[in-house]
């Protein structure tokens, strides 16, 4: 199976708690076995707050400073890793690749070109929701139709990987 490389929150190589699960169970969905992809963070330190209970940290959006100051350690991650396509779980890890701001919802699921990747001129990408922003849509309306968005995304860049070895271009 293609081998994608998913730019996220990690620990040792997983996505935690219930965003890792919730990618864990997309990945199968897309048919990706969980061992042919890597992640990384786009921002390797978190700020937090404590929520209003005080029992548990929320992790509160990184400023521009701390993305750029990540960016040499990632670019070296993409250097080390050379993935054909770099799946963006979210707006910071596509501001990370791709050098600029990204909207979500009208850059999703469309595979840009190599020589967008900021750091890495032979890699596709892939903007998509992270995990995290489904979990807030969980057993609401529309959860499944976006659920099932989350699923074909990854489905879109494990065919553009395999279609590019099919080529032997990557």
């Amino acid at each position: 199976m293609p081998r994608l490389r998913a730019l996220a929150r990690r620990d040792s190589g997983r996505l935690l708690g219930p965003a890792g699960q919730l990618l864990d169970k997309a990945l199968a969905a897309a048919g990706i076995e969980r061992g042919d992809v890597y992640l990384t963070n786009a921002v390797k330190h978190f700020r937090h707050h404590l929520e209003p209970r005080g029992k548990r940290r929320i992790h509160d959006k990184p400023a521009v400073g701390h993305i750029v100051a990540c960016h040499p350690w990632l670019e070296a991650e993409l250097a080390v890793v050379k993935p054909a396509i770099v799946v963006c779980l979210g707006a910071t890890a596509a501001r990370s690749v791709l050098g600029r701001t990204a909207r979500i919802e009208a850059e999703r699921g469309k595979v840009m070109p190599p020589g967008q990747v900021n750091g890495n001129p032979n890699a596709a990408a892939l903007i998509t929701t992270h995990p995290s922003a489904l979990l807030r849509l969980r057993g609401k309306q529309g959860w499944d139709e976006a659920f099932d968005a989350f699923v074909s995304d990854l489905e879109t860049a494990a065919r553009e990987v395999s279609s590019e070895r099919e080529k032997g271009i990557r």
